[in-house]
């Protein structure tokens, strides 16, 4: 038998549209919508479906929409293709916000709790810098510790740090405006390919994100965690975890740590994952998978039509 994982996106793959046909299709898709819409008094649905798509772009709304299609996606495969997550997965995890879908998936988390958390989550990184100060970049042709070592050197007293380790030398890094510039340049000296300033509102995973990581702790604090039903790759360590304490210290975590995505895909192929499914928009983590992990497949359900395909696979 096939072994698989389930991962779910991060920011950055939402789009105008998006769980529309799910809705349209399968009336459990449209209550997973419907139930977010309701946990968020907030017709977010409406916005996934119709844009615009600066909107839908906000961290506040693209965090809770992204997990809301995850979610929608999930419930259709669990009714239309018998789908069992206990029984037919080695393990879940997810990019960044992805983590909260892939919990709530496998059951650590109620759908309803997930989208508060996230619309929580969206807020608080926004507000944790002022607009303008900070910036993230993208290094491309790097491997992790060479980036690493430039964000270090550039920081000079200001904070740029290693946001995400996205494998295939890809590596994002986050922190002060300038400092990141520094990086970029410095990094080109140093024989990236490119460098190129990400449209972000925020800089996500570095330690300027500190009150954003203290208003998720105190979150969290208010919500039932319960013990997934396969256990959960975390980012910050890219090891499994089951226990519900260490899931919340690890979320908490992730908001200034380092999303360790190409260690996190080298443990689950080490665990004999062979089968990647990306469950959402897009199929941006299917990219990376494939260059991370040799010999792997990467498939993704977002639409009716994926989820024939996967049905048919058996």
């Amino acid at each position: 038998m096939t072994k698989r994982a389930f991962i779910f996106s991060g920011q950055g793959s939402q789009a105008v549209g998006m769980g529309k046909a799910l809705a349209e299709s399968f009336a459990v898709a449209r209550s997973v919508l419907d139930e977010v819409d309701g946990s968020l008094g907030q017709k977010l649905s409406a916005l996934m479906f119709e844009g615009p798509l600066d909107e839908l772009t906000l961290t506040a709304n693209a965090q809770p929409a992204l997990m809301a299609v995850s979610l929608a996606a999930m419930r259709v495969l669990e009714a239309e293709a018998g789908l069992d997550l206990a029984t037919g997965a080695v393990c879940v995890a997810g990019h960044s916000l992805g983590e909260y879908s892939a919990l709530a998936a496998a059951g650590a988390l109620s759908v309803a709790d997930t989208a508060r958390l996230l619309r929580i989550r969206g807020n608080a990184m926004q507000a944790a810098v002022p607009a303008g100060v900070g910036a993230m970049a993208a290094l491309i042709g790097l491997e992790f510790e060479a980036a690493a070592a430039v964000a270090a050197e550039a920081a000079e007293g200001e904070v740029c740090q290693a946001a995400n380790d996205n494998g295939g030398g890809q590596v994002v890094i986050s922190g002060n405006k300038a400092a990141v510039e520094r990086a970029m340049a410095l990094a080109q000296a140093r024989g990236a390919k490119r460098a190129l300033l990400l449209p972000v509102s925020a800089p996500f995973h570095c330690s300027l994100m500190q009150p954003a990581a203290e208003v998720m702790a105190a979150a969290l604090a208010g919500v039932t965690v319960r013990q997934p039903k396969v256990p959960l790759v975390a980012n910050v360590t890219a090891s499994f975890v089951t226990d519900p304490k260490e899931i919340v210290d690890l979320l908490v975590l992730q908001v200034t740590g380092t999303v360790r995505w190409r260690e996190s895909v080298q443990a689950m192929a080490a665990a004999g994952v062979t089968q990647f499914v990306e469950v959402g928009s897009g199929k941006v983590l299917n990219g990376l998978v494939k260059r991370i992990a040799d010999g792997a497949t990467a498939i993704a359900v977002g639409a009716p039509a994926d989820v024939d395909a996967f049905k048919a696979m058996g």
